[in-house]
């Protein structure tokens, strides 16, 4: 045992370390959830780094001159209030 009073035992009763165990435990004992969260992390791949490569282009680095993007956004969002 540690007597030294600057050193504290960890709590295992404390509610991070069983909200911790709860999720560890559910996803270790998962079997077809597995499948699932695989399914739902491909699909939010595709969505945010597929999708955005071909249908989102830099429509701001491909009109303004380097350095002056600021400039660009400006005129743009004054254009268009008007």
């Amino acid at each position: 045992m540690n007597n030294n009073p600057f050193v504290r035992p960890m709590k295992k009763n404390g509610f991070w370390h069983r909200a911790f165990d709860l999720y560890y435990e559910g996803f270790r004992n998962m079997t077809l959830g597995k499948t699932l969260w695989a399914i739902i992390l491909i699909k939010l791949f595709i969505i945010f780094v597929v999708l955005k490569i071909f249908f989102f282009p830099n429509y701001i680095s491909e009109r303004a001159t380097d350095g002056k993007e600021s400039e660009f956004v400006a005129d743009q969002m004054i254009k268009r209030a008007e």
